[in-house]
C-alpha cells in the first residue's frame, strides 16, 4: 500500500489489498478527487485515519434498466408522496448524512475535511445532491459525483428521516440519469439495501472499460 505525498499520482489500482485498500495520504484538492474518481478509486476514512483510498473489486454498480422499484414503492411515486428536487441544498444534505446514526458504524467518515473538499466539488458543479422533501421539510436525500462526460454517477451517502424517503429519492435519481444517457450509478460496495433496488457486482476490470 503506498503513501502518497502531495505531488504523488495513484498506483495502479491492481496493486490494492483484498480488501480494496490502494494507498494512503495525499489530499482532497478538486483536483486529486477528480482524478480519483475517474479512475475508479474513492477516499473512506474516519478522523483518527489518514486519508485512505479504495479501489474494491468487484464493484457494486447499477445499471438505470435493471432498477428495481417494489410496489409499495411505486404507490408512493404515483401519488407523489414526496417533492424532489436537485442541488438545492447540498450542503445540508452533507450534513445530515454525516450525523446520520448507522448501524455498526460508532461515528461517521464524512469528516469535516471531507464536507469542505465535496462542498468545493459541488460548487464546480461535480458534486451534486438530491432532496427530498414532506411538507417542506426535508427528510432525506443523497449525494454524490456525477462524471457527465463519462455518463456516470458516483453515488457517496444517503440519510432519511422518514420511511422510504431515501429510497424515493434514489429512484427519483436514477429515473433521471436514465433520461441523461447515464450508463450506470457506481454504489462501490456490495449492501442488501443496494441489491434490493436493482445493484450488482461487476468485476474492477469492466467497471474501469466503463470509465473510459
Amino acid at each position: 500500500m503506498k503513501f502518497l505525498t502531495p505531488k504523488d499520482d495513484f498506483p495502479p489500482v491492481e496493486t490494492a489489498t483484498e480488501e480494496g485498500l490502494l494507498a494512503y495520504g495525499g489530499d482532497l484538492s478538486p483536483e486529486r478527487l477528480l482524478r480519483a474518481y475517474s479512475c475508479g478509486i474513492f477516499p473512506w476514512y474516519d478522523s483518527s485515519q489518514p486519508i485512505l483510498w479504495w479501489s474494491p473489486d468487484p464493484r457494486m454498480v447499477l445499471f438505470p434498466e435493471n432498477l428495481k422499484i417494489s410496489k409499495s414503492m411505486k404507490q408512493l411515486l404515483k401519488r407523489d408522496a414526496f417533492e424532489v428536487t436537485f442541488n438545492e441544498a447540498f450542503e445540508e444534505v452533507m450534513q445530515n448524512c454525516a450525523t446520520m446514526k448507522r448501524e455498526g458504524q460508532p461515528g461517521t467518515w464524512i469528516t469535516s475535511e471531507m464536507k469542505e473538499a465535496y462542498l468545493d466539488l459541488h460548487k464546480i458543479g461535480v458534486a451534486r445532491s438530491v432532496e427530498v422533501w414532506q411538507e417542506e421539510v426535508l427528510v432525506g436525500g443523497l449525494y454524490g459525483i456525477y462524471l457527465e462526460e463519462k455518463k456516470i454517477f458516483c453515488g457517496e451517502s444517503m440519510f432519511t428521516k422518514v420511511s422510504n424517503a431515501s429510497k424515493y429519492g434514489f429512484i427519483s435519481l436514477v429515473k433521471k440519469l436514465e433520461k441523461e444517457g447515464v450508463k450506470l450509478i457506481d454504489c462501490q460496495i456490495y449492501t442488501e439495501h443496494l441489491e434490493s433496488l436493482g445493484a450488482g457486482e461487476i468485476p474492477r476490470s469492466v467497471f474501469l472499460e466503463y470509465l473510459g
